[in-house]
């Protein structure tokens, strides 16, 4: 068997995803233009595209089928891309750049911003529900609620809340920690459970990889709390320094830099730990979780 290249598969997978989105997305016959031009612009326009696959990482390690994971991988990716376009709203983070050109509401204006992110939210779990609807037993509903309780009160929303509210404020780190795992965090661990789902995974492969979601989604966010501060704003495709303009919470501000850095290392080390009774079949995963701390943007 040729060696396993997971450089190469990121990239494919990623190829993939773009291919399935713009599918998802296609302008014709749709009942206003300038909103799927507002959506397909904010979707198409870059990015990892790591919440996609991890889905098919996951996906990966327990047989899953291409098609059931390409609706659950655009699914993830399109409430992420909903989530973006209105953190980057006035009300919200009021940000001019998105992966180096115009924010939506910016490109657009307001109001059409507002609607593409809810109309992506609702095609997510349109697309989910066809995708899912011939698994097995509870398994469709079961991805349909993972989904919904990622992206609501539970967890990227009410994340959101959180942080919002806390700007200005005093925080501790343990608080900080918790509204990551919400705001960041509940998106990629539902990534990587509807990937597994999505084949028959064992009651200990489904532990194993939540807990593996878990640490690369904390690692993530304080990843990109590092990058805010020391990142290249031509790299990141956005300006940096925004978490000090809004008097945000962040992990170097309370911890420092090299202790933030540290402890991400410390759970990817905690990430792999879990994915060590798997085989080749989770070296995507294995990839990913070093990309997440090494990356650049």
């Amino acid at each position: 068997m040729a060696d396993f290249d997971p450089a190469q598969a990121l990239g494919e997978y990623q190829r993939r995803i773009e291919s399935v989105l713009d599918r998802q997305l296609a302008p014709e016959a749709t009942p206003d233009a300038r909103l799927i031009e507002a959506m397909r612009y904010a979707t198409l326009s870059g990015g990892k595209r790591l919440r996609p696959v991890l889905v098919y990482a996951a996906g990966a390690t327990t047989g899953a089928d291409d098609d059931v994971l390409d609706a659950m991988a655009a699914a993830v990716e399109m409430v992420h891309v909903y989530s973006l376009i209105h953190d980057d709203l006035p009300a919200m983070d009021d940000d001019d750049l998105r992966r180096g050109r115009p924010t939506c509401h910016k490109a657009f204006d307001e109001a059409t911003a507002i609607l593409a992110g809810d109309a992506l939210q609702a095609a997510a779990f349109d697309t989910l529900t066809a995708g899912v609807r011939h698994l097995p037993g509870t398994t469709a509903l079961d991805a349909l609620a993972e989904l919904a309780r990622a992206a609501g009160l539970y967890g990227m929303a009410g994340g959101q809340a959180i942080d919002l509210g806390a700007c200005g404020k005093p925080i501790d780190v343990a608080e900080l920690e918790r509204m990551h795992r919400l705001k960041t965090g509940a998106l990629i661990r539902a990534s990587v459970r509807l990937g597994a789902l999505a084949g028959n995974p064992t009651p200990d492969t489904l532990e194993r990889l939540t807990r593996y979601a878990e640490c690369i989604g904390l690692a993530f966010q304080i990843r990109d709390d590092v990058l805010d501060v020391e990142g290249d704003p031509e790299v990141l495709g956005k300006a940096c320094g925004a978490d000090a303009r809004l008097d945000k919470a962040t992990f170097p501000s309370l911890q420092g830099l090299e202790a933030s850095r540290e402890r991400a290392v410390a759970l990817v080390d905690e990430a792999l730990a879990e994915l060590q009774p798997f085989g080749q079949e989770a070296d995507l995963l294995r990839f990913l979780a070093r990309y997440i701390v090494d990356r650049m943007n």
